[in-house]
């Protein structure tokens, strides 16, 4: 049943892209944001993306509402770039995304259909994609970032990546999993 309402939702375009603000500690300025997506019901129930996306994974769904959610976040940060902010927006990226032969030319439709700049885009990964298919993720990645949209590995220090892995992608940002940083004022290990 789920999965029905999921392909409705997607056809419906149910899936709204909320924003989680990126803070400069030095300045306090916000200097981007990190789109997530939300599936709110017509009926305004809040479907949790720990039930969605493990489904949409699977059915291959997760693949529109990405495209979904990168339009919504890109034409988002379009509007914030007119508007005078320097800001960029991060969009994940699935591992089922990356296994789309069109996952380029989907990215650069989209940067064109929103007129955002390809440098005001960051698009994330997991360390586990990074590991799974280090090739794939370089050869895909290479592309866009000659054209300036930056690279992000998101949950680092979760899996079995090393540091001599990273010299082989592109990286503008690597972003150490919350479960080492949690206790790091408290922690005296």
């Amino acid at each position: 049943m789920l999965e029905a309402e999921l392909r409705d939702a997607v056809a419906n375009r149910e899936f709204k892209t909320h924003f989680q603000p990126k803070i400069d500690f030095q300045t306090g300025q916000v200097v981007g944001a990190e789109a997530l997506a939300r599936w709110i019901r017509p009926n305004g129930k809040i479907i949790s993306p720990n039930t969605f996306i493990p489904l949409a994974e699977e059915t291959g769904l997760v693949n529109q509402i990405g495209e979904q959610v990168l339009e919504a976040a890109c034409e988002s940060a379009r509007i914030w770039m007119q508007e005078g902010f320097n800001a960029t927006v991060a969009v994940n990226v699935s591992p089922r995304q990356f296994q789309a032969s069109d996952l380029i030319e989907t990215v650069l439709a989209i940067l064109k259909r929103t007129g955002l700049p390809p440098n005001r885009l960051e698009l994330e990964i997991t360390e586990s994609m990074a590991v799974s298919e280090p090739e794939k993720v370089a050869r895909v990645m290479r592309p866009l970032r000659s054209l300036g949209t930056k690279l992000a590995i998101d949950d680092f220090g979760t899996g079995f990546a090393s540091l001599s892995l990273l010299k082989r992608y592109p990286l503008t940002r690597l972003k150490i999993d919350r479960s080492f940083v949690r206790d790091i004022c408290t922690d005296r290990v």
